[in-house]
């Protein structure tokens, strides 16, 4: 374990770094300073804070610098996969092949954010017709246009149908630019009837047999493309190993998530949770090097919890956090107001969940995609996440609004009435863009009295 956990500043940790480098701690290839990473534009690390754990400092330097990896892999010869929207499937069989690395180009709607508007991705995107009414996730059409983000890849896929109709829209908006995209469709997930055989899914949703065949047929187109990108068959026994290493990556998030979410005292901060949990969907393009990112965070957790020392105070209101926020600031602006997570729903709970390794894996495959969160009804989302409220004993939701995404319109009324009903506790919507910095007077307002009603609650009743 490191020094006593506690939140640091970017400046600080240059100070922590030279302290790590002089005891020797070692540093892994894209090992570094933090600060050096204001030379890309990234001007919003200047205002996070940090976890001051050498743990913590090789997950953010793993997740900023992962163009750097992408741009290794296509000099070393390897196939770059773009894989769009279904976050947490294609990757699983693309780092089956040894000639293939995958990345999520949807990740480029944090790019705003990094770099506080810098880049100019979200101009782009008004040029084209796809103005402040869509997602953030636009911003992805201004990375292809500049391509300065990260290398073009090889192979486009994208998942359409039951999915965000803002993602779709602008995917088509940039298959009209030129790159050619294998769309692959995913059906809306639904109960089955009474005389159609059903199958549980991971995390507990059931859905229709014959919808896992249909997505399992799509699997099954995008498994040949791969197969002729890379000129590398796909077998069956490289898929089920290449699943075997994904839930890897799941298994350890999942003790990771138990502890961070449970412990008595918060045991590492929300913005390192929330990054490590994005490892699962793609790896950061290097799935052996995230196994042991996760690991070596694990264990610094580990360490905490068993030493009963955190980096918040004892009574933090304990937060379930609803959707991924925009603006990374924010979960800082949580914990600063007297909040900390206990529990998390950032859209893609079935690339958490473990794939199952006792069917064929394009059938265990197809039926990790069903269980995604978005593919189905609200109600379902809403179910699911009271169940891991009362899992992690969250005492209140936030759930934050994403800007322009269809699916925030009415899903988050919803999510919150049926939590309200179920569980009888607080529930906040907030709406977060890419840069907070005008509006967080606001949002530290209502979280602020959010945590308030929180101790309120506790406090016993006067008789």
């Amino acid at each position: 374990m490191s020094d006593a956990p506690k939140r640091i500043t970017l400046e600080q940790w240059d100070l922590q770094y030279e302290k790590l480098r002089a005891a020797g701690a070692p540093q892994p290839y894209y090992g570094g300073p933090l600060s050096r990473h204001l030379k890309d534009g990234d001007r919003r690390l200047l205002k996070l804070s940090y976890d001051n754990s050498a743990a913590a400092l090789r997950l953010w330097n793993l997740l900023l610098t992962e163009e750097d990896r992408l741009h290794e892999a296509r000099a070393s010869g390897r196939k770059i996969v773009g894989t769009m929207k279904d976050l947490g499937t294609v990757p699983v069989m693309a780092y089956s092949l040894k000639n293939a690395v995958a990345f999520y180009p949807d990740g480029a709607w944090w790019i705003p954010c990094v770099m506080e508007l810098g880049a100019g991705l979200l101009e782009i995107a008004d040029s084209l017709g796809i103005d402040e009414s869509f997602c953030p996730v636009r911003a992805m059409l201004g990375a292809f246009v500049t391509g300065a983000h990260f290398p073009l890849p090889d192979m486009l896929v994208c998942s359409v149908g039951a999915t965000c109709d803002d993602f779709s829209a602008i995917a088509q908006r940039l298959e009209g630019l030129g790159p050619e995209i294998l769309w692959w469709e995913m059906p809306h997930r639904r109960e089955p009837e009474p005389d159609e055989i059903a199958v549980t899914l991971p995390g507990g949703f059931v859905a229709p047999k014959r919808q896992v065949e249909f997505v399992k047929s799509q699997l099954q187109g995008i498994k040949t493309a791969l197969e002729e990108l890379t000129g590398e068959r796909l077998y069956a026994e490289k898929l089920s190993e290449g699943i075997r290493k994904a839930n890897q990556v799941r298994r350890c998030l999942s003790e990771l998530r138990h502890l961070a979410f449970t412990a008595q005292r918060c045991p590492i901060p929300a913005l390192e949770m929330l990054i490590a949990e994005m490892l699962a969907i793609h790896f950061c393009s290097d799935r052996q090097e995230t196994i042991a990112v996760l690991t070596e965070l694990l264990d610094e957790v580990k360490a905490r919890v068993q030493a009963e020392v955190g980096v918040l105070e004892v009574d933090a209101a304990r937060i379930f956090w609803v959707n991924p926020v925009a603006d990374l600031q924010v979960m800082n602006l949580l914990e600063d107001c007297g909040g900390r997570i206990c529990g998390t729903e950032y859209l893609f709970s079935h690339a958490l969940d473990e794939v199952p390794e006792d069917s064929p894996p394009l059938d265990a495959l197809a039926q990790m995609a069903l269980a995604d969160p978005m593919v189905g009804s609200s109600i379902d989302r809403a179910q699911r996440i009271c169940a891991d409220i009362s899992l992690f004993g969250a005492e209140a939701v936030v759930i934050s609004r994403i800007g322009g995404a269809s699916h925030c319109a009415l899903e988050g009324q919803v999510i919150g009435e049926i939590v309200q009903d179920e569980l009888d506790i607080p529930v906040i919507e907030i709406e977060v863009p890419p840069v907070t910095d005008s509006m967080r007077p606001t949002v530290r307002t209502r979280l602020e009295a959010l945590v308030e009603t929180v101790r309120a609650r506790r406090r016993p009743v006067p008789k």
